[in-house]
């Protein structure tokens, strides 16, 4: 079994993977590690063999750590030793039966994941979809819309609550509890609205979210909630007390009355509609009590009010990578401002923003990206409300358990991260938010990377493939700290999410790992535990991190530096002599990964638009590790008659006119037909009984595709093409261009396809890698 295979085998045990899985004993060997010590660790992803247990978890009560299996326990004493501050703890009064040879679940060995089912904690309310759609659109797309999201509501509990907002040049609130006719709230488009502001305008009190009252006037307090949670039920109350009358709004749905000119783009106030609805769920939704999810269907840029990325006339072009590196793009800096400030509140809340952007032009993506981040949002990015892609992935969050698709939706989630004493947490990245902490301070690093100076986050949603990035610091060694600790012994990390199940109940995941101590000043230990896939997928978030927060960075030198220093620590060679440089098993695919990092969308914004980037590298942000990594590097499969589907070489040379190759990059999945498979094709061979064999080998790759489109959220883009035809573009564009215009003859360009490009192979890239890491 290779180092890759048995991560990914400790991976399905506690959804962790850690770029090193053997730590230097000393902070100045740490140093030289290059690499960062991090983990990918996925909070609510389903593990077949993990355990629920039907009661709350056991803490410490200096450090807050779970009792795990690695605690050292005295039963006859009935104390428990954490292994983390290293504080004796009594056995709670119900543990008084504990022993050898009765242990509780937390103490088994193989249970080193386990999930408490939280009892001393408030009911959750019902979950809670708010719809906010822009009607500045065609007819046609606006009736595409409609007809998705009335398929989708279908699916949608009767006890879930709903409401509904749409928007052009203003905003309009339903009133769907109001059942004599359609009556609406109107919000001018160009203003700004406070919480407070937007509670006034549609009459809703906060009594029933106020605290419990006192005995002195329990019933006068009681019946002013009571009467306040009757108007709340104005806007947002149970599907089933309200389906007629959001179905009727829905089917007589019109475009904005404001008519638009010839030279203008549409009026449309997404900001302000945003904001509108994070006041009215603030405002008539109790904050951190259930799931509550903000859903925006925009069809084009904001032109009006607060949040405008563009002005309203055609002449004025929308914001390129261009203009924001020239900062010449005057709208951004304010609109960007002002969804922090709605991130913020969203995040306060503990509400969580989804956008479905289907447009040909830009929406906006760039500047809401940390709302939509920081509260766990989802995001489907198409040309067209027709396109499967948005069809499909809006109905795949209502899918229920056992459904194809289903994402194990959970929300209200609180991150933790408790290390040994000789770690610290550096940061986190990821679609989560800090909590700043008051007291557990001894465990934060002093130079923090992404969202530092906590050990706390908070996930506002989340879904069974969310993956945070956490980054690690070791101290051991550290001047005025402790001495290296011994390279045999073992320290600890323990993840606790505490959050909101899809089923209703309020659980807490407790993750305990441990990894061992190696002296750092032997290379060959160290890389022994290099996780080079996990290692990848880090150093991506965090280039990308970097490029979005640090002026004039350059992710293509930074990557290239990174991998020079660590090609020459941990490769094998004679100083000056190329030819003798190796890489470890555990390392030999890493300068790979790296040749397709550069290459790829999240660095290389060329051709793409700011909005394109941020979803791209907001997806990067939060999937696992196998997902992250297909998004780098995508998989390619070749079918044939004569064997069965393999792996291929993510090469040009992998092109065969007798194949038929699948392309996965996440976003897209290209099925691509070789010349002489399309001109069978074309002759209809698969249709006659004597070419069954034809036929199998068309529809193989069909099932497969399909089959990913199944499972994946976003639902990918499906790209159906010929060798040489048009879009065969979107399976070169991925390809290691081994043989190009310039190629000599005979050498690696001796297959059946040319890539027209000035690009680098991955043998010219090795080479000056190898040039460069023997360099004395």
């Amino acid at each position: 079994m290779s180092s890759s295979e048995s991560f990914a085998e400790l991976e399905q045990n506690d959804a962790v993977r850690l770029s090193w899985n053997l730590w230097p004993n000393n902070r100045i060997e740490a140093t030289k590690a290059v690499i960062p010590f991090g983990a990918l660790y996925t909070p609510v992803k389903h593990l077949p063999h993990m355990t629920v247990v039907p009661y709350g978890p056991v803490v410490c009560k200096a450090c807050g750590s779970a009792l795990n299996p690695y605690c050292e326990t005295d039963f006859n004493a009935k104390l428990w030793i954490c292994p983390f501050c290293h504080s004796r703890n009594h056995f709670p009064a119900h543990y008084a039966g504990v022993s050898e040879h009765n242990l509780p679940a937390e103490l088994f060995p193989q249970f080193t994941t386990i999930e408490y089912t939280m009892t001393d904690v408030p009911p959750a309310m019902a979950p809670a979809y708010l719809f906010v759609i822009d009607t500045a659109l065609t007819e046609d797309e606006l009736a595409a819309c409609r007809a998705a999201l009335t398929r989708t509501l279908q699916n949608v509990q009767e006890y879930a609550q709903v409401g509904l907002i749409t928007y052009g040049t203003h905003v309009q609130v339903h009133e769907l509890g109001f059942t004599e006719c359609a009556k609406s709230y109107v919000f001018r488009g160009s203003k700004e609205y406070s919480v407070t502001a937007v509670a006034q305008q549609l009459g809703i009190s906060g009594a029933a979210r106020s605290g419990p009252p006192g005995h002195a006037g329990m019933h006068g307090a009681a019946a002013a909630a009571a009467a306040a949670a009757a108007q709340q039920r104005r806007f947002i109350l149970p599907f089933s007390d309200c389906e007629l009358a959001l179905s009727d709004v829905l089917d007589e749905l019109q475009r904005d009355a404001f008519t638009t000119p010839a030279d203008e783009r549409p009026s449309r106030c997404t900001g302000a509609a945003l904001q509108v609805a994070a006041g009215l769920t603030d405002a008539a939704l109790a904050s951190g009590k259930g799931a509550v999810r903000i859903m925006l269907f925009v069809g084009g840029p904001t032109t009006e009010g607060f949040g405008q990325v563009v002005g309203k006339e055609l002449q004025e072009p929308i914001r390129s990578h261009k203009d924001l590196v020239k900062e010449t793009a005057s709208h951004y800096k304010k609109a960007r401002k002002f969804y922090d400030t709605l991130a913020a509140q969203l995040v306060r809340q503990g509400h969580t923003l989804d956008v479905f952007a289907c447009s040909l032009d830009q929406v906006g993506l760039a500047e809401m990206k940390m709302a939509i981040e920081a509260t766990g949002g989802m995001v489907v990015q198409t040309d067209t409300f027709h396109n499967p892609v948005f069809r499909d992935s809006l109905a795949r969050i209502f899918a229920k358990p056992g459904e194809p698709g289903h994402m194990g939706i959970a929300s209200n989630a609180t991150f933790e991260i408790i290390p040994s004493r000789d770690v610290k947490v550096a940061g986190l990245l990821g679609a989560a938010a800090p909590v700043t902490e008051k007291g557990r301070t001894a465990a934060v690093a002093d130079s923090p990377i992404g969202m530092g100076g906590t050990t706390q986050w908070k996930l506002a949603g989340l879904d069974a493939r969310t993956t945070l990035c956490a980054f690690f610091e070791v101290v051991a060694g550290s001047r005025g700290g402790d001495k290296p600790v011994q390279p045999a012994a073992q320290f600890y990390l323990q993840f606790l999410t505490r959050y909101l199940h899809e089923g209703g109940q309020w659980r807490c995941r407790v993750t305990t790992v441990t990894r061992g101590w190696t002296d750092g000043s032997v290379p060959g230990e160290l890389i022994s535990g290099f996780d080079q896939e996990a290692a990848a997928v880090i150093t991506a978030r965090l280039a990308t991190f970097k490029m979005e927060t640090e002026d004039d960075f350059d992710a293509t030198r930074w990557l290239d530096r990174t991998l020079i220093r660590l090609s020459a620590r941990f490769g094998e060679y004679r100083k000056d002599s190329p030819e003798t440089f190796t890489l470890a098993p555990e390392l030999e695919y890493y300068p790979q990964f790296m040749f397709n990092l550069r290459r790829s969308q999240f660095v290389q914004v060329f051709g793409s638009s700011p909005d394109e980037t941020a979803y791209c590298r907001l997806y990067l942000n939060r999937e696992t590790t196998a997902d992250a990594l297909t998004m780098m590097q995508p998989s390619l499969i070749t079918y044939s008659m004569e064997a069965p589907p393999t792996p291929a070489l993510l090469d040009v040379t992998s092109i065969n006119p007798s194949n038929v190759l699948v392309l996965d990059s996440f976003f897209y999945v290209v099925v691509f037909h070789g010349s002489t498979v399309a001109a069978w094709r074309a002759a209809e061979y698969h249709l006659q009984p004597e070419h069954a064999a034809f036929a199998a080998l068309l529809e193989a790759p069909k099932a497969d595709a399909d089959s990913i489109l199944a499972e994946r959220f976003p639902v990918p883009r499906i790209v159906i093409c010929d060798q040489n035809g048009s879009q065969a573009r979107f399976l070169l564009a991925k390809l290691n261009p081994s043989s190009t215009y310039n190629s000599e003859p005979g050498g690696m360009g001796g297959g059946s396809e040319v890539i027209m490009t000035d690009d680098v192979s991955l043998q010219v890239f090795q080479d000056h890698l190898k040039k460069l890491a023997v360099q004395s």
